[in-house]
């Protein structure tokens, strides 16, 4: 009796040790699979190499930020303009899934979606937390996705700086007669702009612009801020450096995602994306704003005259700029509908801009 017991006990025991590896070795599969679903591992390629201050160098603070953040489950692996798509062409090869997101200025997309510089820059618009008060408040982020969404992307603000130069120039500019017949590299609506005045508007990879104002084969251009634009070495060719960027207030930077891939992902990973990019807007702009000034000051010694243009030619330029939009708006609803909303938030905006801050020369 005492020894059928015995066996008894033996086979429960052995049955629950059994039952007990069983479940635990259920549990490792199904949390490795958990795992393996949740690990992001994207190719990003970028329109701006990394070693840009501000222009290029964001997206690495928002992948450090990501894989730590995530404990290593969510990496991207950023590439270089040109090692994986051409910078003018990283939104089709999101769209197409190529890649499954890349960081760039929607603006080189005008060709295809002609409301696209609305969201990467504009003649005479919003300053930066302008924009972005728009963007994450105003209806932009809705307008953005609306916009992008037809195209099979889903756009994400991840980066901004404040105004670029109002160009890099061989010959001083004094009116608008100056502005006939100049070769310039020049993007977005304000290249429509110079158009519209008899320029001859090109445009050029940021890697190319050196080389073009060297050999002549353009006179003037512009591209970033003062920082960026001294690292690319256009004050050692070219030494009329304009002021303010008129046809560039805000320059706004996307993380572009597939937007099959970014549907499927899980919302703790779309969250941490969402935020990783919001941060990365921040630090951007601090970053852009605080390098500019030593820069500026130290052209004089390199023979650069860094000026404002005439304000009658600003007034010029402004006045050019509104046809634009206009015939822009007649040629695409969407683009009437993206114009339109920042134009609205902005009269709204004015109120409290007049009487919020000091101003300008005070």
């Amino acid at each position: 009796m005492t020894r059928d017991y015995a066996k008894r006990s033996s086979r429960r025991v052995l049955l629950k040790q059994v039952f007990v590896s069983a479940l635990v070795g259920a549990g490792l599969v199904l949390t490795t699979a958990a795992q393996a679903a949740e690990n992001v591992r994207w190719k990003v390629p970028v329109a701006f190499g990394t070693n840009l201050p501000a222009l290029g160098d964001n997206i690495t603070y928002v992948a450090d930020a990501l894989k730590a953040a995530s404990g290593g489950t969510v990496q991207f692996k950023v590439f270089e303009p040109g090692k994986l798509v051409p910078p003018f062409s990283i939104t089709d090869a999101v769209k197409d899934n190529k890649v499954q997101a890349g960081y760039t200025w929607v603006g080189y997309d005008q060709g295809r979606i002609p409301s696209s510089p609305l969201f990467a820059a504009r003649p005479f618009g919003m300053e930066p937390w302008e924009y972005t008060a728009w963007w994450y408040e105003g209806g932009g982020k809705a307008l953005g996705e609306e916009v992008y969404g037809e195209h099979g992307v889903h756009p994400i603000l991840c980066g901004i700086i404040g105004p670029e130069t109002a160009g890099w120039f061989r010959n001083e500019i004094k009116t608008l007669d100056d502005l006939q017949g100049l070769k310039i590299r020049f993007a977005g609506l304000g290249g429509r702009v110079l158009q519209k005045l008899g320029a001859s508007v090109t445009m050029l990879p940021g890697g190319e612009i050196f080389q073009a104002l060297e050999k002549g084969a353009i006179d003037a251009s512009e591209f970033s801020m003062p920082a960026i634009d001294q690292k690319l070495g256009f004050d050692r060719v070219v030494k009329f450096n304009y002021f303010p960027g008129w046809h560039q207030t805000y320059t706004a930077f996307h993380l572009l995602v597939n937007r099959g891939v970014w549907e499927k992902l899980e919302d703790s990973n779309r969250a941490l994306i969402d935020m990783a990019c919001t941060a990365g807007v921040m630090r951007n702009l601090s970053k852009g704003e605080a390098i500019q000034g030593k820069i500026i000051d130290n052209f004089k010694a390199s023979g650069v005259t860094a000026t404002r243009l005439p304000e009658d030619l600003l007034r010029e330029l402004q006045k050019v700029t509104q046809q634009v939009m206009q015939e822009e708006s007649g040629k695409d609803a969407l683009f009437k509908k993206v114009y339109d909303s920042q134009e609205a938030f902005s009269e709204g905006y004015k109120s409290w801009k007049s009487l919020g801050y000091l101003p300008r020369d005070f």
